[in-house]
């Protein structure tokens, strides 16, 4: 059984592509991006998810989708609860509540211009980044627990923000039914130096220039403006959400036989939603997803007094509000329409963000008209998106949508093509600021090794899972 295109941008994988499937999985690609999703093994997690007890509807894979642990990133699955589906760490991933956070200001291009390279080297004093640093706000054991359990307002009970930043997270920044005491203590260990920083990888802090407004009537409604400087964060849960994840791996790997439960990867371990272990991990889960917010909430107002000491105005004169906060690694139980019913569903995204159209209830006022906000990075010299939750992604993808540009190299491989200190030379070229902690690692993230992030977000819009509202080019970059 052989892929085939269903429809312009869209690909289904048959059932009987691998053995076990219980329902086909479906791409979402542009014809040159699916060739990549088959030679790197993605197709084949996409299928094997699908083998997934309790799924429904099908496999999903996002534009951006690439092998991950178990599941794609990129990838969504439904489980239906009732119906003895099941909830997979997998489908989580590592970096439990990883996200994007876009800061808009009231700073025009040309005044910010002169100053970049200050602001820019400001910022990469003051953000910690790389493995295991220590953060701007280390917590005792009662401060982390609060964290867990409270998201971003206890970093905003600290003075560490303005109160209607909670507003514009998902989830008004505080994910429901966090259990701090399902969260181990080597977690503890790791997480609680680290409130407050980048960490490595993929993740940054880059101020960026809003190039072209696509959707007038969503920019306004999210304060942006063409020529507008604004400050994009993508970071995670640290070191305390990778050990959540690892220790209910380990456990869900050693449970799972007596469920009867089979799949194809021992790393797509899962069990019911029902069951006890299962329960845990949601809470656990939950509050990493708590210490995510907190994270990018503690290094927002780490990037206000930057810019304050910079610029010599206060952030409330820079205009330095959130525009709004998503996560790309969670499961959640929503409501769904499965075959004319509504069902609740355990929805896996993985390297996926949510994106809720225009009218969902759960939509604060400013967005409810326009849909959800979605932030997609580029990758240091490409653009970066704004988008906004399209009518029909709850229909088509269980309200979600692609998470970023997606790698199509491997670390390994895109430093053999250009070694960090070529790729910073090059940036510096194209007028791009680039501070990394580690200029050997930054070849690990070069424009290269990702897919064109316009090609990703054009077919999202051609599917009508999000729509563009505007794209922002990069100007100052702090890499860890």
């Amino acid at each position: 059984m052989e892929p085939r295109k269903r429809e312009p941008f869209v690909w289904e994988i048959p059932v009987g592509f691998v053995d076990g499937m219980r329902v086909p999985g479906v791409v979402f690609s542009a014809d040159e991006l699916f060739a990549k999703t088959l030679e790197d093994g993605a197709a084949v997690q996409v299928a094997n998810v699908a083998t997934l007890p309790g799924i429904v509807g099908a496999s999903l894979a996002m534009p951006d989708v690439h092998r991950g642990y178990g599941f794609p990133v990129g990838g969504v699955a439904a489980t239906d609860v009732a119906a003895g589906g099941v909830i997979s760490p997998g489908g989580v991933g590592f970096d439990i509540g990883c996200g994007v956070r876009l800061v808009r200001s009231d700073l025009a291009w040309e005044e910010l211009r002169p100053r970049l390279r200050q602001l820019t080297l400001a910022l990469a004093r003051r953000i910690p980044r790389g493995a295991g640093r220590q953060g701007l706000l280390p917590l005792d054991r009662g401060g982390l627990d609060a964290v867990l359990r409270e998201g971003v307002r206890f970093p905003l009970a600290q003075g560490l923000g303005f109160q209607e930043d909670a507003g514009a997270c998902e989830d008004a920044g505080t994910l429901p039914g966090a259990r701090p005491e399902l969260v181990s203590e080597r977690a503890r260990e790791r997480g609680a130096p680290q409130l407050g920083s980048l960490g490595g990888g993929n993740h940054f802090l880059e101020v960026q220039v809003v190039e072209e407004i696509r959707d007038q009537a969503g920019a306004e409604a999210m304060g942006v403006f063409a020529g507008q400087v604004c400050v994009m964060l993508h970071t995670g849960s640290r070191g305390l959400g990778h050990q959540v994840c690892t220790d209910y791996v380990r456990e869900f790997d050693r449970r799972m036989p007596a469920t009867g439960i089979r799949v194809p990867d021992r790393q797509l371990g899962c069990l019911p939603v029902g069951h006890e272990a299962a329960q845990r991990y949601l809470g656990a889960m939950a509050a990493a997803g708590n210490f995510a917010l907190a994270n990018r909430q503690v290094l927002t107002d780490g990037l206000r007094g930057t810019f304050a000491e910079v610029l010599g105005r206060s952030a409330r004169e820079l205009g330095l509000r959130v525009v709004y906060d998503v996560s790309h690694n969670l499961a959640k139980l929503e409501e769904h329409q499965v075959d004319g019913a509504s069902r609740m569903l355990c929805v896996h995204r993985k390297g996926a963000t949510r994106a809720l159209g225009p009218g969902h209830p759960s939509l604060p006022d400013p967005y409810r008209a326009i849909g959800q906000p979605v932030t997609i990075p580029g990758s240091m010299g490409s653009g970066s998106y704004l988008l906004v939750g399209a009518a029909g992604s709850e229909a088509r993808s269980f309200g979600s949508t692609c998470h970023g540009a997606g790698r199509a190299m491997s670390r390994t491989r895109s430093k053999k093509v250009m070694s960090g200190r070529d790729l910073q030379r090059q940036l510096e070229r194209e007028g791009i600021v680039v501070a990394a902690s580690n200029v050997k690692l930054l070849g690990e993230e070069a424009p290269h090794a990702y897919k064109d992030p316009s090609v990703v977000v054009e077919t999202c819009e051609q599917v009508g899972l999000s729509r563009v509202v505007a794209r922002l080019r990069p100007a100052g970059v702090v890499k860890g």
